[in-house]
């Protein structure tokens, strides 16, 4: 456990990051700050997988899941007041929608990690994080804002109700509901920070894989 113990602290710290910068929006509330930190739990799975083996990034990623369900716990009890009404600051749609998807996805990304495990350097984690991020954004949005879903009761609905708002689709283009032009701005964030993140993951599997030797 304690050669995995870096990684499961970068990981609950990013998701602890994640679920506080979420709160802050930006690009005309297109984006929050979290979009560009939570992608990089995707980095420190692929890091655990490619030096220390499928199980054991298989436990980093339980210890962010278990994070992340105390996180929306925590957020679902904290009541906040705005344009005239009081609400809570995860919903619960969000709150399950963001377990479920971290989960899938991680666990995907470990699965197609090991299989392209043996070509070139960077297809493995490349990949992995492209489709685990694509899960991810579907999983997730799908669960916590479309209409099409209403098991969670005509309350928890009404909390996500603003997401379904007609808006241009990325502010410029044919009007959709607000939450699919949320979806795709977070899919692009995670696919630049997918690229950008083979940096990283190349200079600390070296360092780590050095130690080992």
């Amino acid at each position: 456990m304690n050669r995995i113990l870096p990684g499961v602290l970068a990981m609950a710290a990013i998701v602890v990051a994640s679920n506080i910068l979420v709160q802050f929006l930006i690009a005309d509330g297109l984006l929050t700050w979290g979009a560009f930190t939570y992608p990089f739990a995707f980095l420190v799975t692929d890091v655990m997988n490619r030096v220390y083996g499928v199980a054991s990034a298989r436990k980093v990623i339980l210890v962010g899941f278990v994070t992340g369900i105390v996180c929306s716990l925590i957020g679902t009890q904290i009541t906040l007041q705005g344009d005239g009404y009081t609400y809570q600051a995860v919903a619960l749609r969000v709150a399950v929608g963001s377990a479920i998807a971290f989960l899938v996805a991680q666990l995907t990304d470990v699965f197609v990690f090991d299989r392209l495990r043996q070509g070139s350097w960077w297809k493995a984690p490349f990949a992995s994080s492209i489709i685990g991020s694509a899960l991810d954004t579907a999983i997730f949005f799908g669960i916590a804002f479309s209409q099409n879903i209403h098991i969670f009761g005509e309350a928890a609905d009404m909390e996500v109700s603003w997401a379904w708002d007609s808006v241009p689709f990325l502010l410029v283009g044919t009007p959709v509901p607000l939450w699919i032009s949320l979806a795709v701005a977070d899919w692009c964030v995670k696919l630049a920070l997918a690229l950008i993140a083979l940096v990283p993951f190349r200079l600390i599997v070296g360092r780590l894989t050095a130690r080992m030797v």
